[in-house]
């Protein structure tokens, strides 16, 4: 049985965040922006301090990516996900301030889904090793944020039909944990 997909553009909000449950399968289409440890690790710095963040998390979505050097003529080179739990200690601040949709693979901390589940947010994963193909729905790139990072800067991306899978949704459920349950032993 093939399952439909569920188009989505950003910026995200409420509704469309609730509407989504975890296995939906989406394509998402607009801005999406790109961050990974040390970024986020500035971004929070910035909160500490009391600074706006550089960019507007409202309605947005943080791919968890480090993309390879581009090919002369291609916008970007591979794209493929990175672990999420290292952004784990460092994303409740941005979910408070706004932020809806996170890509990435893998598990999330407890804290995390508590966050997600309070601030109405969902969680994404790209699928890992593909990352030749997921760079081909990237039609623009451009380093907005911390240029010194090389492939950990802040980008800001146009996407379109961009692959995804609802991973945890904004009730908390899991897709990990769900889909680990058919195969446990009674």
């Amino acid at each position: 049985m093939k399952k439909n997909i569920k188009l989505i553009r950003t910026p995200l909000d409420d509704k469309i965040v609730s509407d989504l449950k975890a296995g939906d399968i989406v394509h998402i289409s607009g801005t999406i922006y790109t961050a990974r440890d040390m970024a986020h690790k500035r971004l929070i710095e910035c909160i500490k301090k009391g600074e706006e963040i550089p960019f507007d998390l409202e309605g947005s979505v943080i791919y968890y990516v480090g993309p390879s050097p581009n090919k002369p003529g291609k916008v970007i080179g591979s794209a493929g996900p990175t672990t999420s739990y290292r952004m784990d200690d460092m994303t409740i601040p941005l979910l408070e301030r706004g932020l809806k949709g996170m890509i990435g693979k893998g598990y999330r901390k407890d804290e995390v889904i508590k966050g997600i589940k309070d601030n109405n947010c969902v969680y994404f994963a790209a699928t890992g090793g593909a990352g030749a193909i997921i760079s081909s729905c990237i039609k623009e790139s451009e380093v907005i944020l911390y240029e010194d990072l090389g492939a950990e800067a802040v980008r800001k991306l146009t996407v379109e039909n961009f692959p995804l899978v609802v991973v945890i949704d904004s009730k908390g459920n899991n897709l990990y944990d769900i889909e680990r349950k058919k195969y446990e032993r009674k």
